[in-house]
């Protein structure tokens, strides 16, 4: 059986970017395994912030632009900068963030672009030989092979499912309907780099027979989300809305912001005007009040939230408008960087395995960071393997491990900080606090950090 020097657990944008970062450092002899069975438009907008895209330009400048081209088409007219407004409940705004590449390039030394989960793979993927990325195959075990000095990757795959990554790339059918043939597939790595998500095999497989197997599973994190898009409102509601709130905005954020915004029990309603309105509430929930509601007890929910928290009438009114057929609902889990309890030495890597992105530290989305985090993480562990690489020391395991602990000693404590950010929403408490995060975020010096890691 083939020995890659990396096989890469995962093939959405972190684990497609460890790819390219790895091949652009001269590491070629790399796999990329997915359990998708097709590749279809999933996903929703994922917002790359300066700091996301500083770390793509040095993981491959090809893919930077790229994603920009994608994201900002050559060819566009320009338009005005679009605005993100934060409104009290009064629909008074509390500030604005102009949503443009220049305007943040000119304030941070690099821009922000919008574009979905969907075009951001495809992107990735297309800069990638066909023959590196390999599809239904669905990781259900690894296992670390002192014979060869590497670790075995078993899958399982849908038989009866074409494995040409590309062969339903333009097809919008459900390929991916439930089948009983299956068959189970291995491959042999001298490193695996598990980018396979919050709910990450890899993560439980790392764990299940440690002291620390209760964080194999990730951790519901007190914060939901109920959302409806496509509302039908009568000419009067819709009128009141775009006057009091949207004016010249299509999207903004509505809240009681007279409340300190560490307090948990302040919820944040996003309305969003594409052609039709829409809404997600942002709210603390426990998690058994939203896993089996139906669709009219999602409405209700949101109702009540609303009222207790003092939202005005026609914000209550366009909630009790929502269509139960478009009403959805998604707990946020997380992976704490730093665990509240006394588990000292969980670590993001076993052997020859190390965690990125949200298999490490997945967390809720209220600061858009998800990606451009687990951009940063491709990055610091690309420069780790490549200097595995350059010294040759595939075989010698005190070097992958002290590679791994300095990707993790530079990673995690900046990942702790992002949580609580995150989880409190504070940056948004104030123009001293955002302008605070917006230094020690965006404006982050990658170039140093990679001298700092080699």
């Amino acid at each position: 059986m083939k020995i890659y020097d990396v096989v890469i657990v995962g093939a959405g944008p972190v684990g497609l970017a460890t790819a390219l970062g790895l091949r652009q450092r001269g590491i070629e002899n790399i796999l990329v395994i997915d359990q998708t069975r097709a590749f279809r438009k999933v996903g929703q907008v994922v917002d790359l912030l300066p700091n996301g895209l500083k770390a793509i330009k040095y993981i491959n400048p090809n893919a930077y632009e790229a994603v920009k081209n994608i994201a900002i088409p050559q060819n566009q007219p320009q338009k005005p900068s679009p605005v993100w407004l934060y409104k009290d409940l009064q629909g008074k705004n509390v500030y604005s963030t102009h949503l443009s590449f220049d305007d943040w390039f000119e304030k941070y030394g690099e821009g922000r672009v919008s574009v979905s989960w969907y075009d951001l793979q495809t992107c990735l993927r297309e800069l990638l030989p066909e023959n590196i990325v390999k599809i239904n195959n669905r990781c259900v075990n690894i296992e670390e092979k002192s014979e060869n000095n590497c670790v075995r990757i078993d899958s399982v795959s849908d038989a009866s499912v074409n494995n040409n990554p590309y062969a339903y790339w333009e097809e919008e059918k459900d390929v991916e309907a439930p089948t009983q043939q299956f068959e189970t597939k291995s491959f042999q790595a001298k490193l695996v780099v598990a980018a396979d998500g919050i709910n990450s095999t890899v993560r439980k497989v790392i764990y299940q027979d440690t002291s620390h197997s209760a964080f194999a599973q990730p951790e519901y994190s007190k914060y939901a989300a109920i959302f409806c898009r496509d509302i039908e409102i009568p000419s009067q509601l819709h009128t009141q809305l775009e006057e009091k709130y949207f004016s010249e905005a299509s999207i903004l954020t509505i809240g009681n912001h007279a409340v300190h915004n560490t307090s948990t029990e302040n919820p944040r309603l996003m309305l969003f005007r594409r052609g039709s309105i829409g809404y997600i509430l942002h709210i603390a929930l426990r998690l058994e009040a939203i896993q089996n509601a139906s669709e009219n007890a999602l409405i209700e929910i949101a109702f009540q939230e609303l009222e207790k928290a003092g939202f005005p009438e026609e914000l209550k009114q366009l909630v009790r408008l929502s269509s139960p057929a478009n009403m959805q609902q998604r707990p946020y889990y997380i992976h704490r960087a730093i665990p509240h309890s006394n588990a000292a030495e969980l670590t993001w890597s076993l052997g020859r395995t190390v965690l990125v992105g949200d298999a490490a530290h997945g967390m809720p989305p209220f600061m858009a960071q998800g990606a451009n985090q687990g951009f940063e993480d491709a990055l610091a562990i690309t420069t780790q393997i490549h200097k595995i690489a350059q010294n040759n020391n595939w075989d010698n395991m005190q070097a992958i491990t002290e590679s791994f602990e300095i990707y993790e000693k530079y990673r995690r404590p900046f990942m702790e900080y992002m949580q609580h950010a995150t989880l409190t929403r504070f940056p948004v408490a104030s123009d001293e606090l955002s302008e605070e995060y917006g230094q020690k975020v965006y404006c982050r010096n990658l170039d140093s950090a990679v001298g700092v890691m080699v």
